[in-house]
């Protein structure tokens, strides 16, 4: 780490270090805004698909690339690497199938249990599409949305602080933050993700790149998307 700060234009590092830092505080902001409106937003508008919601991620996404590019940083060092083996492809899949599966039964279980005290479907509600031409859109909106979570939560918070934390610190306490954001589904809901998170942060570590942690992030949030989609279609959400 001496070695690193050494050789590393220290200001410039720091301002990395700081406006990351200040964006996931902005983020959990957001997010604690978010739920809050949640109980007056209309039923019949879908918030990923909102206009200002795109635009904003677009913005977001824009703005972790820069701060990358602030970091000084090797993009290998932030992931960056979008070119991917076959092998990592048919991996990121399968988790992320496997990830939704898990969810899908795990939480079934516990509303089964429960009901509604730990774990809230207002958010899906919100947010299944109510025709095939919304679930059509909704798989290029979704991009942006793990998009913006993979470069702020493994991208930005593991491999850009790496050079300070150790990895595995740092894989924890992003999948907790990143848990912690997911406020609105509940405690349950917080917990899943958490957990999801700790498999998406190593995938980040172990392959040195993005695109794994990225298709296993989008294939599960697609499936269950896809799962309360043909739940709605049911009379069953």
């Amino acid at each position: 780490m001496l070695t690193f700060l050494a050789r590393l234009a220290p200001l410039q590092y720091w301002l990395f270090v700081v406006a990351t830092l200040a964006l996931v505080a902005f983020m959990a902001y957001a997010t604690y805004r978010s739920a809050r409106l949640l109980d007056h937003w209309p039923a019949t508008l879908n918030p990923l698909l909102h206009p200002g919601e795109n635009a904003f991620r677009l913005l977001l996404i824009l703005l972790c690339f820069g701060l990358g590019w602030m970091s000084t940083l090797s993009p290998a060092q932030l992931g960056w690497r979008w070119s991917a083996t076959p092998l990592e492809l048919v991996l990121g899949v399968g988790a992320g199938l496997l990830l939704a599966l898990i969810y899908y039964w795990s939480t079934r279980w516990v509303m089964a249990r429960t009901g509604l005290r730990f774990y809230s479907t207002k958010l899906i509600r919100l947010i299944v599409p109510r025709n095939r031409r919304e679930f059509a859109v909704m798989l290029l909106v979704m991009l942006t949305v793990v998009l913006v979570e993979e470069l702020l939560f493994r991208s930005l918070l593991i491999g850009g602080l790496m050079p300070l934390v150790p990895a595995w610190a740092l894989v924890v306490a992003s999948s907790v933050i990143f848990g912690l954001m997911h406020s609105p589904q509940g405690l349950w809901g917080m917990l899943g993700v958490s957990l999801g998170g700790l498999l998406l942060g190593w995938m980040f570590v172990a392959t040195g790149s993005l695109v794994m942690p990225l298709v296993c992030h989008y294939v599960t949030n697609m499936a269950q998307i896809a799962a309360a989609y043909r739940l709605q279609r049911l009379g069953l959400l």
